[in-house]
């Protein structure tokens, strides 16, 4: 179980510290990233690319521990 929790805590936080950098490289949105207007600001929430980011890293640190 605390395994599992780690695994979680390790994507939400790797979700929030890529959705940064890569809403600024310009990519298209994936199916489950969130786009939308506050008046005359869009705002893009990359969910997907973020989750997909920190799901590579968590595994590649997995396989790099050994």
């Amino acid at each position: 179980m605390k395994a599992l929790f780690k695994v979680l805590a390790i994507l939400v936080l790797g979700g929030l510290i890529f959705s940064y950098p890569i809403a600024y490289m310009g990519l298209d949105p994936l199916p489950g990233d969130l786009s939308f207007r506050l008046g005359n600001v869009p705002v893009m929430i990359p969910v997907t690319y973020s989750l997909c980011a920190s799901g590579g890293l968590a595994l590649l640190f997995y396989f790099l521990k050994g």
